[in-house]
């Protein structure tokens, strides 16, 4: 029987998918992503699984913390820009903080992009934003999936997300259990919106208030865009410099919790225990400005807000209250910044929003 010649990029590509152009794309990414690697990564790019050799003996009774997510519709900014380079960085940071709230060290970290055609520029630009989140993380990237979906994608769009692993070792979990009566919570600022209510801040400001992508307002350093694409901020140096300080012998800093989705109400509670509620003092810190424009452009209810955005909250420490001033000062040494927004009373376990302290 005769060998037949297989030819991919023929129907196949005519159909939408060019495997080809796929694969020479690839070709040009071992450098950028192995930038990303440390000894603990084994194997070669290209195969079925990524490799990772874990040192269990740095950890006291080991355990892993894992995370998936993406980015919403702020990908909808960045196909209204042409810029691509920051969504991968969005997408790492969060995935970071959300295992770093509970005390793990982030290990490896791996991606699925999916688009209707592969556009060599928009690739590289997403993968170039997702290394540079790994390498600030001290994160390895060590596998993905692309997927080309013709018909499936608008023209020029496409989707991304990604899962984490970290780990730490079981005592030193950080879920909220020592949460007490009298506790403080100190907020750390967010850069913007980071990846959460771009659906309802892209209706109110290109729909109700009829402004573009390019826009300018007084208030905003820069324009429309520029604004909205601001990286969601990794929080994982603090965490790491307050566990590291403040939770040597007994555990000052109880909790953390990373302000997305749902804002404070909706976050807060998931790291209380049984019996204690929060309560959050909206006057203790300035609201960013583009939070304010959101509001009044589009007539939003001050309690939506809060539920929608982090209102320039992007993380909560839960700290002993003998410590609070201590803490804070360390921040600043470390060139962060915080401020107490609030304490811990008995009570139901939820969050309250409350006008003033």
């Amino acid at each position: 029987m005769k060998e037949q010649t297989q030819h991919p990029s023929s129907a196949y590509a005519r159909s939408g998918v060019d495997i080809k152009e796929a694969d020479r794309l690839k070709s040009r990414l071992p450098q950028l992503i192995q930038s990303t690697h440390g000894p603990a990564v084994l194997g070669r790019m290209g195969g079925f699984g990524g490799l990772f050799r874990l040192a269990v003996d740095r950890y006291r009774d080991p355990v892993l913390v894992s995370s998936a997510d993406g980015v919403g519709t702020k990908l909808k900014v960045a196909f209204a820009t042409g810029r691509h380079d920051t969504i991968g960085e969005d997408l790492v940071n969060h995935c970071v903080n959300d295992i770093a709230v509970m005390g793990a060290t982030p290990l490896f970290f791996l991606d699925y992009l999916a688009s209707g055609s592969l556009v060599p520029e928009v690739f590289e630009a997403v993968l170039t934003g997702l290394t540079r989140g790994c390498r600030n993380n001290d994160c390895a990237l060590i596998g993905g999936e692309t997927a080309q979906m013709p018909g499936f994608y608008r023209e020029g769009e496409y989707d991304i997300n990604g899962t984490i692993v970290g780990i730490t070792s079981h005592g030193d979990l950080l879920d909220g259990g020592g949460i007490r009566p009298g506790d403080i919570i100190l907020g750390l600022p967010s850069d913007g919106l980071h990846t959460n209510g771009y659906a309802l801040a892209r209706s109110i400001l290109f729909e109700k208030m009829s402004l573009k992508i390019g826009s300018r307002i007084e208030e905003l350093e820069g324009t429309l865009g520029e604004e909205l694409l601001r990286v969601h901020r990794s929080y994982l140096a603090p965490i790491r410099a307050l566990i590291e300080s403040f939770n040597k012998e007994i555990r000052t800093v109880r909790a953390f919790a990373h302000i997305t989705g749902g804002g404070l109400a909706g976050n807060i509670p998931r790291i209380l225990p049984q019996g204690v509620g929060a309560r959050i003092f909206t006057e203790l810190w300035e609201i960013p400005p583009v939070f304010r424009i959101l509001q009044e452009g589009g007539a939003v209810d001050q309690a939506e807000m809060y539920q929608v955005f982090n209102m320039g909250i992007g993380l909560v420490a839960v700290v002993d209250s003998s410590s609070a001033h201590a803490i804070l000062k360390h921040l600043e040494r470390i060139d962060s910044s915080g401020i107490i927004i609030g304490d811990i009373v008995e009570g139901e376990s939820n969050c309250r929003l409350l006008a003033s302290g």
